[in-house]
């Protein structure tokens, strides 16, 4: 007898899911009530959906302790 576990041969098969990509309305009404409560300004708001203000000071992270 071996000590060895026995394992099934043959190949698994995996099936990779295709991400699907859905299109986002930045200004639906779910987002802008959402860019309400977490911007404080016009810069604020165009950054958060993606657009940086020109000259604006980039974020510090947070450092790890």
């Amino acid at each position: 007898k071996s000590s060895k576990p026995k394992r099934g041969k043959g190949k698994s098969s995996k099936k990779k899911a295709k991400k699907v990509v859905k299109e986002v309305d930045i200004l639906s009404p779910a987002a802008m009530l959402n860019a309400y409560y977490i911007c404080h300004n016009a810069p604020a708001c165009l950054e958060f959906r993606g657009f940086p203000w020109p000259g604006s000071p980039k974020k510090k992270g947070k450092k790890g302790k």
